[in-house]
């Protein structure tokens, strides 16, 4: 028995391979599908079933490219209805693998099909269970994500509770517990660092497998869910109803444009969507362009800050135009125009419009803000993370919510925008140049620098 968790640490997804006597099953692929196939090659395998634990909504699966690749079967658990062929398990189902055997168990809750998969090994013995978004390290999935459902969040998380005693709990305390998420998923709420754990763990650690009674869980997993990413509602129809093969969207959204043509997609009313590193951005950008660097969660920013439906063309380093087409389509971004060829480097050359961003460091921030405490400050970190303490007088507004929050700010005054590490501040200044707001300042390192530099701190009364 041979078992590989492949982690996508930009998204915070983990899809599995599994194999036993040449035979091996993917559970939850992304959507490219050459190292699942590269490693079943590797490894003398055939690639016999995809197993998907339900409907993504923050990534598009590649179980259809994969079957399509491999030949095998794609496997949901009960009730889900698909736009492509699939084969739909039955409660307590089992599936062989070689000398292992993998029994489906429906576990809704996170969505009406969600199903967790439980590995028993060659002496039939429970040796792993593949949770989904159904229990997380530290967490439990969010349920207010299920595509068309009449039933309410309430509704939903009460079929999470009973899927929780009767599926999970009962399983013995070794069994190892691999979800399809990690830290930074917006699929559940606070998910832990780890990304496996055992059900012993589950049951001490986590605070939604604690005894309690219904209406307590019910209450502990819907209080404070945040607003789930606008793109959630397009991946999940997507892997319902199916896509496009990547090698299509690849080949139709990679194309180099001139600073001519790139020019004329911006008059057409595309999105410039410049993918470089902060500390290069800000030297030199586009006008109106939006920063979300290749270097951090790229893509789930991308489907939380920009419309799927409006176009895309792309500002990157030379080399990194297909990492960045095909980072967006992992989310289902496919309405890519183009890149620039040769980069921001042609465009300045070309002597074409170029703005910029001041920064300044933590150190300076704070010496001002010492001299100045009327100081305009602009938290952009989400609400758990302001916990930890703020600014004195610091306006919070989390990053996802800033463009429905415009009007909390005045274009006459100037801001001084920190996040965490510096990440997401670049990314909310160039949405604040784009909307008009020529007066913003980046504090580089973000919170974690200002707090080096010993600025007293405060706790939020309250956040948008």
């Amino acid at each position: 028995m041979y078992i590989e968790q492949l982690y996508t640490s930009c998204l915070a997804e983990a899809a599995y391979y599994i194999e036993s006597d040449g035979v091996a099953a993917i559970i939850d692929p992304l959507r490219e599908t050459t190292p699942y196939i590269a490693l079943a090659k590797k490894r003398n395998a055939t690639i016999k079933y995809v197993f998907e634990t339900h409907f993504h909504a923050d990534f598009v699966s590649g179980h259809i490219d994969l079957a399509r690749a491999s030949g095998a079967s794609i496997v949901y658990g009960p009730t889900a209805e698909t736009g492509y062929e699939t084969y739909v398990a039955k409660d307590n189902e089992i599936f062989e693998i070689g000398k292992i055997k993998i029994k489906v168990l429906h576990t809704p809750g996170h969505t009406l099909e969600s199903s967790c998969f439980l590995l028993m090994d060659e002496n039939g013995k429970d040796h792993a269970i593949f949770t989904g978004d159904t229990l997380f390290v530290g967490d439990v999935g969010r349920p207010d994500l299920a595509i068309k459902s009449d039933l309410t969040v309430d509704d939903l998380a009460g079929m999470l509770y009973d899927s929780l005693n009767s599926k999970i709990k009962p399983l013995a305390d070794e069994v190892i517990v691999y979800p399809a998420h990690g830290a930074g998923s917006s699929c559940g709420k606070n998910i832990g660092k780890e990304t496996f754990s055992t059900i012993g763990q589950q049951k001490k650690l986590n605070y939604a497998m604690q005894p309690m009674s219904k209406e307590e869980f019910v209450k502990a997993v819907t209080t404070g869910l945040t607003e789930a990413p606008q793109y959630f509602a397009l991946d999940a129809t997507l892997n319902k109803k199916g896509y496009s093969s990547i090698d299509e969207v690849l080949n139709k959204n990679t194309v180099a444009l001139s600073v001519t043509e790139f020019e004329a997609e911006i008059n057409k009313g595309s999105v410039i969507l410049d993918v470089r590193t902060p500390d290069e951005f800000e030297k030199g950008f586009i006008p109106d362009s939006v920063n979300i660097g290749l270097n951090g969660q790229y893509a789930p920013w991308v489907g939380s800050l920009l419309n799927p439906n409006v176009p895309l063309i792309l500002v990157t380093d030379e080399g990194k135009e297909t990492e960045a087409v095909l980072r967006l389509a992992r989310v289902g971004y496919e309405k890519v125009n183009g890149y620039l060829k040769g980069g921001f480097n042609s465009w300045k050359n070309a002597g074409k419009a170029v703005d910029t961003v001041q920064s300044i460091t933590a150190t300076d921030f704070a010496a001002k803000l010492e001299s100045n405490p009327e100081l305009n400050v602009l938290d952009v970190r989400k609400p758990g993370e302001v916990e930890s303490g703020m600014v004195e007088g610091a306006n919070h507004i989390c990053l996802s919510g800033l463009q429905k929050e415009l009007n909390a700010l005045d274009k006459n005054k100037q801001y001084y925008i920190h996040c965490a590490g510096g990440y997401r501040s670049m990314m909310a200044a160039s949405i604040l140049k784009k909307k008009g707001f020529d007066n913003v300042i980046n504090v580089l390192g973000g919170m974690g620098k200002i707090k080096e530099t010993g600025l007293k701190l405060v706790q939020p009364i309250s956040s948008l």
